[in-house]
């Protein structure tokens, strides 16, 4: 019962589709032409006899940068360098037990993983190509990321998915503190964890969660962020956790949240051995509606538009796009409308749930109705367009046994990968430069 790659490969969605629509500002060309004078030699970190180079942790910089919204200038880039070399040291470590263990993650698994995201980003596997190109970012810096995440997920669960059991009586209790609980009030909230392993860390770990607050409150996505950083399982959704009552949360956590307001995103709070970071995104009394459960069917149009496009051009794209996008009753007939202009990228209708998007997504259509359409954008691809073709909305309820299994299990798993990351840790000879 071990996690699904789609499932634990979703902080790569929540990820790349900011990379739709950003550009090559003139500050991130500066952060990296500045870099590359500095990271092409170099070590990072040695762990276990292994190396870290420079240009490694000057990769996965940018890429984490590109891929959580935070602007790529050289403050920021050095803001992040300390929380990347401690990701890069955890990956290798993975990458050094899955090799002890005998797990292989073979081309052709990350080849479909990488072509997975692409297409749950509306993307083809030569456009992730493109955009980290353009953004000074080497392939191999994802195709690696990726590749240790798959390795670790089989490592985990080959070595404690069969010592876990969730008995009945466990899903019992939990029902019964929902029902008791029910009439309270239920916070949907969002959290980003950074973790220390000893006193020398913690100052590194709560400048840096200082840092991320700083950047999220100027406008980097909260749940971009959390993909790229929080150290907690819910990074694969953004670090939503869902509805939870008070008595649910972390105790560092229940005086806090309470006195939050939707939208509001909390100071770093100490933990024992980390911080965590917050966003109350609602609240609400027993067991409404859950937002994130509604589900959306969505069409994706693209009129392809070059970056050296002249004024013209541009003007008849963009008059081209509000055409088309006037002319939207249905999803059927939408696509033979689309195919009438030039180079027009039709997809397939999907249906995805609001918990499932990122969040420019999310923020595009979580206020539209069937038969409406989100104001079309402009992006690196050309002119985009996304029509509502239908939406179901949750009626709400309380969590099936299933799912209440299915999260103690990932729960119990969790704990056991993070103890178990922690011994490679302790156990491990790591040098940082």
């Amino acid at each position: 019962m071990s996690e699904p790659v789609s499932d634990m490969l979703g902080r790569f969605v929540f990820a790349l589709f900011a990379i739709l629509v950003l550009s090559v500002s003139a500050a991130s060309l500066e952060a990296r032409a500045a870099d590359d004078d500095n990271s092409m030699i170099g070590i990072a970190a040695i762990v276990n006899d292994e190396v870290i180079s420079q240009y490694d942790l000057d990769q996965r910089t940018r890429l984490v940068l590109v891929t959580s919204g935070i602007p790529q200038t050289p403050e920021n880039t050095q803001r992040v360098r300390s929380q990347v070399l401690r990701s890069l040291i955890d990956e290798k470590l993975e990458m050094q037990e899955a090799d002890r263990q005998k797990v292989t993650v073979p081309e052709d698994q990350i080849n479909q993983a990488y072509a997975s995201i692409a297409a749950r980003a509306e993307m083809t596997p030569d456009q992730i190509d493109h955009y980290l190109e353009q953004n000074g970012i080497s392939k191999s810096s994802m195709v690696n990321q990726i590749k240790a995440e798959i390795a670790w997920n089989q490592v985990v669960g080959q070595q404690f998915g069969s010592l876990i059991s969730v008995g009945d009586d466990q899903v019992d209790e939990v029902l019964r503190k929902l029902k008791d609980e029910s009439g309270e009030t239920q916070y949907l909230v969002g959290e980003i964890l950074l973790t220390y392993e000893n006193p020398q860390q913690e100052a590194e770990v709560s400048a840096g969660a200082a840092q991320l607050v700083q950047q999220i409150r100027a406008g980097a996505p909260f749940q971009a962020v959390a993909s790229q950083f929080s150290q907690s399982p819910s990074a694969a959704s953004g670090g939503d956790i869902g509805w939870v009552h008070a008595s649910q949360l972390p105790s560092a956590l229940v005086d806090i949240v309470p006195n939050m307001q939707p939208g509001q995103v909390s100071d770093p709070i100490q933990t024992v051995n980390g911080y965590y970071i917050v966003q109350l995104r609602s609240r609400q009394t027993g067991f409404g509606a859950d937002e994130m459960k509604n589900q959306f069917t969505l069409m994706h149009v693209v009129l392809p538009l070059s970056a050296t496009a002249s004024p013209a051009q541009v003007d008849k794209r963009a008059a081209e796009t509000k055409e088309l996008a006037a002319s939207f009753t249905n999803c059927k007939d939408f696509a033979v409308q689309a195919a009438k202009y030039e180079g027009a990228d039709i997809s397939k209708p999907k249906t995805i749930s609001v918990g499932g998007m990122e969040p420019n997504l999310r923020k595009a259509v979580a206020d539209l109705q069937s038969g409406q359409v989100a104001p079309p954008i402009r992006s690196a691809r050309g002119m985009e367009i996304l029509a509502v073709c239908d939406r179901v909305n949750d009626t709400g309820g309380a969590p099936s046994r299933e799912s209440i299994e299915d999260n103690l299990y990932s729960q119990q798993l969790s704990l056991m990968a993070r103890r178990h990351l922690r011994d490679l840790r302790r156990d491990a000879v790591i040098d940082v430069r």
